[in-house]
């Protein structure tokens, strides 16, 4: 049993070494007062091409800020000597897919994310895997939601996920065609939710669990996946990449939610994604559900591994609904958002983005009015700033205390002007 002091300093040396190791987000944070939302506007429909109009204008938003993509000797505009990610990482791509239609993440978006990742200036050697525990009703094959489909015959049984390409663009879609041959793949944790195992093992698939220091509020543990990659790397998400005789560094968790109406907390966004990423096979469903909604979040970012870059995708809001589906209940948004501090994202984007979309959820979408959002809001930031905050850096709400950077994903242009010849 530890002491909230060896807790904390604990926890500031786990922090530590993340911020070592690429969480070059956390570094620009910590140049100002204001937790920073970086906001892309204006992506335009997708053409099917690899890369991707507004992953790249957000890419250069960060770069341009401090939180270069790449970490490289090599002159890149999205690289630098304190880049996130490095040539030999395992990168896992924290995706929505526990619904299907609207109700999932953009997978345009999540092409175009790796795409960039592969295209890494000093060769790509490592691994990109896409990642999610949709609680037994994740899938990767655009069929996942269960049977909250039911009452729409025509999509229930049939292929739909959340991009151009309604019917084709699945994760496996990617993973076995866009990208065949390169290293990436996907990881669906749903199996081994219901599999625990001890500090000591390092060969089985399954979840460990971290608790809090003796006499925190609430007391509840969290949990954390450790699994074999298809390529053949050990990942123990909160340690880092098991070698056989201890833990290296080089594994990066990028966080890709799709911003949608929630029951209860009134969003899911950055802060509650994490929800695929912990089991609730570990008893502590029901206080997730939502009367400790917020500090729960709060301790997976906490006590088990913080993301190195949150990329929020708004291009399509599910505004009324949480699967995405019917048509009406979504809304066209054609936005990005991106930082590290998740209250401060989930903050702008449920004011910004969502709110303004009105109909009947509007008023669970107020941050500063709906109970259910300002406790997810508060909690997650009172357990997050109570631990010492992210590699130091608090995490914040308010419009006063963000700042937003943001620019067009293209360029405005004038129409050309034409002279009128006179006599």
């Amino acid at each position: 049993r530890r002491t909230r002091r060896e807790f904390i300093r604990q926890t500031a040396q786990l922090s530590a070494a993340a911020l070592a190791a690429g969480g070059a987000a956390l570094r620009a944070a910590a140049e100002t007062d204001r937790s920073r939302v970086f906001r892309i506007d204006g992506c335009p429909a997708h053409d099917g091409a690899m890369r991707h109009v507004g992953v790249d204008a957000l890419l250069g938003l960060l770069a341009e800020n401090g939180v270069k993509l790449y970490r490289t000797p090599q002159p890149h505009p999205w690289g630098g000597s304190s880049g996130i990610i490095e040539a030999d990482d395992v990168v896992l791509v924290k995706v929505n897919c526990q619904w299907k239609c609207r109700g999932t993440t953009n997978t345009d978006v999540v092409r175009g994310l790796v795409h960039r990742i592969l295209e890494h200036p000093d060769g790509f050697a490592g691994e990109v895997v896409i990642v999610e525990n949709g609680q037994g009703r994740g899938g990767f094959d655009g069929m996942a939601g269960g049977g909250s489909y039911d009452s729409w015959p025509a999509i229930a049984n049939t292929v739909h996920v959340n991009a151009e390409d309604e019917t084709v663009l699945t994760v496996d879609h990617l993973v076995r065609a866009v990208f065949a041959g390169q290293p990436v793949s996907s990881y669906l944790l749903d199996p081994i939710r219901g599999a625990f195992i001890s500090a000591s093992e390092h060969i089985r698939d399954g979840y460990r669990t971290v608790s809090p220091p003796a006499g925190s509020s609430p007391a509840t543990p969290v949990s954390y996946p450790c699994f074999t990659t298809p390529g053949g790397h050990r990942i123990e998400l909160r340690e880092g990449r098991w070698t056989g005789s201890g833990h290296a560094g080089n594994v990066k968790l990028i966080n890709v939610p799709v911003l949608k109406h929630h029951d209860g907390s009134g969003v899911t966004g950055v802060l509650k994604h994490v929800y695929g990423l912990v089991s609730m096979s570990d008893g502590c469903s029901p206080v997730r559900h939502y009367s400790q909604i917020g500090s729960q979040c709060g301790k997976f970012w906490s006590l088990a591994r913080t993301p190195d870059l949150n990329i929020l995708d708004c291009i399509w809001v599910s505004h009324a609904s949480l699967t995405g589906y019917p048509a009406e209940t979504t809304r066209r948004c054609n936005v990005l958002l991106a930082g590290l501090d998740p209250v401060a994202l989930d903050y702008h984007a449920s004011k910004h983005v969502l709110l303004p979309l009105g109909e009947t959820y509007a008023g669970q979408h107020d941050p500063d009015r709906f109970s259910g959002l300002v406790g997810m809001l508060t909690g997650a930031q009172d357990f997050i700033n109570g631990s010492g905050g992210l590699a130091g850096v608090p995490a914040r709400q308010g419009d006063e205390n963000i700042e937003v950077l943001s620019r067009s994903a293209v360029p405005f242009r004038f129409p050309r002007r034409v002279l009128r010849r006179v006599g």
